[in-house]
């Protein structure tokens, strides 16, 4: 009885859990198909009003497509980074290992303003004043500990006595990691990638320091309407958002299944 009631009891507790964390991410959805000038839940009546003045907002598209371009672009470059560390750190026979994988994650652990002023000065101090660029860099640093430690993870975990037993069977070294290695590592790389290219979309205190005013990501043009005119267009913008992850979830679940995503 008593395992029955902690059952019970550790499910109402997930449940709440899980209503608590998704509560506000429904009332912005819904606050989106509102008629209502104001941030009002719709009252009967549902208007996609806010989706069509989101299409006309002047500028919205460019900010979206240099947003998802230094994302996709922060993206690729950490995956190879990335997964290059983790292997001179899982593999590499030389002293301090754990000291450069603690230094390779330490952007997750440090304020997102302490790492935007930095990456300012050092830019500054190199002449680089590209705002495309200095993003792209900017964010390839914070997306690189998510790549690093997933992919270290799963390195930890993959023998590799599996390699040398596919070059035993007449397989090249390349080959064999192609095929065996890869295979094994796919989850962790698609699991770091997307946590990568959603954490670069949503960044907000490295980009602010890095943009212009002719150049901005989305979520500092998104800030720019809550100071200039605060509607629920914004509310719209934001279940577009909300939609995206949705569809990389689901794409992720297709693909690899979410139990082997929850893994890393």
């Amino acid at each position: 009885m008593s395992a029955r009631w902690n059952r019970i009891a550790g499910g109402l507790l997930m449940a709440a859990t899980a209503v608590f964390m998704l509560a506000p991410l429904v009332v912005v959805v819904l606050v989106s198909f509102s008629p209502s000038p104001v941030f009002n839940l719709p009252e009967g009546q549902w208007s996609l009003r806010w989706y069509r003045a989101m299409l006309a907002k002047d500028g919205l598209a460019d900010t979206v497509l240099l947003s998802a371009a230094v994302a996709a672009g922060a993206t690729l470059a950490a995956l190879v980074l990335g997964a290059l560390c983790a292997i001179a750190i899982e593999q590499g026979r030389f002293r301090g290992r754990e000291a450069l994988l603690a230094f390779l994650v330490s952007p997750l652990m440090m304020p997102g303003l302490v790492i935007g002023v930095a990456l300012l000065q050092a830019f500054r101090a190199v002449g680089l004043a590209n705002v495309f660029w200095s993003l792209l860099i900017g964010h390839v640093v914070i997306t690189l500990p998510y790549v690093t430690r997933t992919v270290h993870a799963s390195l930890a975990l993959f023998d590799t006595r599996l390699l040398e037993a596919a070059q035993t069977l007449g397989l090249s070294r390349p080959r064999a990691l192609l095929q065996v290695m890869v295979p094994a590592l796919a989850p962790a790389f698609l699991t770091s990638g997307l946590f990568a290219f959603l954490a670069s979309m949503d960044n907000y205190p490295i980009s602010i320091f890095l943009t212009d005013a002719r150049s901005k990501t989305l979520p500092i043009e998104i800030l720019h309407y809550l100071e200039e005119s605060p509607d629920p267009t914004i509310a719209a913008i934001s279940a577009c958002l909300i939609l995206l992850a949705a569809v990389v979830l689901f794409i992720a679940e297709r693909l690899v299944g979410l139990r082997r995503l929850a893994q890393f």
